[in-house]
């Protein structure tokens, strides 16, 4: 069931910021997950804060719905995707303070890196051929929830390797059962990708349902694109209610030109 340890949503503030705390560890940011709240820090206050954030307009990514174009299709094939073989390396690389909106500072760095020690952060890597990480994501996962924290890509080498991670973690979510894929905001890139915003109170009802399935255990491998696909395929094509079911692999997620 949806936690306690930020009290009742009815009290929340009507926005975003739902409030903030000094105090900050890898528990505390795992208890979030369950009451729909994330930290995030919050810039020009002393001494520096740690802020809990429930968007009014929730981002989530519709499993089912995740578009996958033949561009992106052909882009998958050149890369090798892993899941949980270089979470230090995926966090550092979303941390990366040249990026735009940086966000990730050494209190998360560390709780995160903590949490997927404990087994319940995990990172999904996009490697090309010549063994570099030039893409990846990571989040949490609680039960039938994925939370997803931060994704990235190398602009030069990793041409759609955030959206080939994507497709990885689709992937398994949809063999593990999961069926909450949470991505915080909607951005221009997830809305490509098929995300959409719900309101606060519709993803807090999501997320309780999420939380009473059963907490699968993560399977790792080193998948090739042409596997990543045909395992994206199967996966989609297995769900008695995905519109893909019995379709040609070539028509799976197959339409349009773009990327």
């Amino acid at each position: 069931m949806v936690g306690q340890a930020f009290g009742e949503p009815a009290g929340w503030p009507r926005q975003d910021l739902i409030g903030w705390s000094e105090q900050f560890d890898a528990h505390i940011a795992y208890e979030g997950y369950y009451c729909g709240v994330f930290p995030m820090p919050v810039d020009g206050l002393e001494p520096p804060a740690m802020g809990w954030w429930s968007p009014m307009l929730r981002g989530i990514l519709p499993l089912r719905g995740l578009r996958v174009t033949r561009s992106l299709r052909k882009s998958a094939k050149r890369y090798l995707t892993t899941v949980d073989e270089d979470f230090d390396g995926v966090i550092a690389a979303c941390a990366n303070p040249d990026r735009d909106g940086a966000w990730i500072d050494s209190r998360i760095h560390l709780a995160y890196r903590k949490l997927a020690a404990e087994g319940v952060a995990h990172s999904v890597e996009v490697w090309d051929d010549a063994g570099r990480l030039v893409g990846g994501l990571y989040g949490v996962h609680a039960h039938g929830v994925f939370a997803g924290e931060s994704m990235f890509h190398d602009p030069e080498l990793g041409r759609d390797a955030s959206k080939v991670a994507l497709i990885r973690l689709v992937t398994h979510l949809l063999q593990m059962g999961v069926t909450l894929l949470d991505v915080q905001w909607l951005t221009e890139h997830l809305g490509t990708m098929g995300a959409f915003e719900i309101p606060r109170e519709e993803y807090l009802t999501r997320l309780h349902r999420a939380l009473r399935l059963p907490h699968q255990p993560w399977s790792t491998g080193r998948w090739q694109g042409a596997e990543l696909l045909a395992r994206f395929d199967a996966a989609m094509a297995a769900d008695p209610l995905s519109p893909y079911r019995g379709a040609p692999a070539s028509d799976i997620l197959g339409g349009g030109g773009g990327r």
